[in-house]
């Protein structure tokens, strides 16, 4: 990409989107070493999984831990906060004052999440003690880490290639790498018809299925992204390796019926903002600025109501 400098920007800039891809994947890979999965050794997971985060400018650790806590945590309205993207339910929207209405609104359009999102998170929310670092100082050490190695591997290309080279190169990269994989993050999530509880009637089981989606994409971007998009699988075990993922949706059938979003259906959950408790369902502003006023619905109490039933599938 460097070299093609020489001859057109537009050619480094065709040459970054299968280097993002490849970018995506190699996160993917961090991804599954950080649950202990892509090697047998818990040692070799680490070390491989810090050794990519300097080139996905992710500390490994730290986003080991709030990855696990995310796990944990999906699809529980009352624990929210560490490891996805802010969500607010339609009664919490409608008590907000109407700078913090436009606030959130601004925040969950397209062009934010997709845009101006993935550079915060990627570039500056994981050099910095925010978040969960506050509160985790053992981490930090791994974030300094990290950073140094970054801050040595730019320092050595710039001195090889040309600073003004390595970013003209590297920079629309990361952006589209950084979008790929936020947006991946969302879609595995943010449908109509995923799985929100409040914690007495939340089950890890019906939020790993019902709350997450299975990506049917086609062969060469499942390549790009391992396999992420059979998403239910690995929230129900996030031990299977992302390579025996396949495995999985061929020993059980039914699972591939279960919450499929092509890449043409994915492209409606981009407007998909709010939790609607009384429906169960993501809604999109539009729809909500569009409902007509009325009395307010009771919400519905029992757990038998307030979740939606997984098909019955026989897990092995």
């Amino acid at each position: 990409m460097v070299w093609s400098l020489d001859y057109g920007y537009w050619i480094a800039l065709l040459l970054s989107l299968p280097a993002a891809g490849l970018l995506v994947r190699l996160f993917m890979i961090q991804h599954d070493c950080g649950h202990h999965s892509f090697f047998g050794s818990r040692r070799a997971n680490d070390l491989v999984g810090w050794l990519i985060g300097i080139f996905t400018i992710t500390p490994h650790a730290y986003w080991r831990e709030a990855h696990a806590i995310h796990h944990a945590t999906s699809g529980d309205l009352e624990r929210r906060g560490i490891g996805d993207l802010t969500l607010l339910t339609v009664h919490e929207y409608e008590g907000l004052s109407r700078w913090r209405r436009f606030a959130y609104r601004l925040y969950r359009h397209p062009m934010v999440i997709l845009g101006l999102g993935p550079v915060y998170v990627f570039v500056a929310k994981f050099r910095l003690p925010l978040d969960m670092l506050r509160k985790r100082w053992q981490l930090l050490p791994g974030v300094l880490a990290t950073n140094l190695a970054i801050a040595v591997v730019i320092g050595v290309l710039g001195i090889v290639v040309g600073y003004a080279e390595f970013a003209m190169v590297q920079i629309p990269i990361t952006m589209i790498a950084a979008s790929i994989g936020v947006w991946l993050f969302f879609v595995q999530h943010q449908f109509e018809s995923t799985y929100w509880a409040r914690s007495e009637d939340w089950d890890f089981h019906q939020a790993s299925v019902a709350g997450s989606s299975y990506y049917d994409l086609p062969p060469v971007l499942r390549w790009f992204t391992a396999n992420i998009g059979i998403h239910h699988v690995h929230h129900l075990c996030s031990r299977v390796p992302s390579y025996r993922l396949e495995d999985c949706l061929k020993g059980v059938p039914e699972l591939r019926r279960i919450n499929r979003i092509t890449l043409s259906d994915s492209i409606a959950c981009a407007w998909l903002s709010l939790w609607d408790e009384d429906q169960c369902r993501l809604v999109s502003f539009r729809a909500l600025d569009r409902a007509p006023s009325g009395p307010a619905v009771e919400p519905r109490q029992s757990a038998d109501a307030s979740t939606k039933p997984v098909p019955p599938v026989a897990f092995d």
